[in-house]
């Protein structure tokens, strides 16, 4: 939901709203399993970690959150480094990479829901100059009908293959 609503145009607090929405809705439907509820998690975590300092924010997600293969960790905590990152997708990727625990799962949530909101003009050039072996036409190229699939459904994006 939270990617949807960035390739539609949603800001990344837009993103996160629309996907506690999603997880509420979600969990009226299929079959309770054992965890913490996800949406109230979500909404947690981000509050525990809005304004404070990325090292102090790692620490409260790593303690506190957790950085599980567990959804009920991984997902709140992915939503928790959007807040730290403010919807940067390099400050999540970042981030996430120095929380421990399931770090890829984390960042891939984390940073995509920010470059869904912000567009790939967002990343630093320079640091996605160095990828080696990656044809950037093809990442391009894979991103903008990715977008169309997407805009096709309902609307209006941002650059995110641009």
């Amino acid at each position: 939901a939270a990617v949807s609503r960035g390739v539609a145009g949603g800001g990344w607090r837009d993103a996160s709203a629309s996907a506690v929405a999603a997880a509420r809705r979600g969990a009226t439907l299929g079959h309770w399993v054992t965890g913490g509820d996800i949406a109230a998690r979500i909404v947690w975590a981000q509050d525990i970690v809005r304004g404070k300092a990325i090292r102090d924010a790692i620490r409260l997600i790593t303690d506190l959150v957790g950085t599980g293969v567990a959804s009920q960790e991984s997902v709140p905590a992915a939503f928790a480094v959007l807040e730290v990152a403010r919807g940067d997708p390099w400050q999540a990727a970042i981030i996430s990479a120095n929380l421990g625990g399931d770090t890829d799962t984390i960042g891939a949530i984390a940073a995509g829901m920010a470059g869904a909101c912000s567009g790939f003009s967002r990343l630093p050039q320079q640091h996605i100059a160095r990828l080696v072996g990656i044809d950037m036409s093809e990442v391009r190229a894979l991103a903008a009908d990715l977008v169309a699939a997407r805009l096709a459904k309902t609307g209006s994006g941002k650059d995110a293959a641009a």
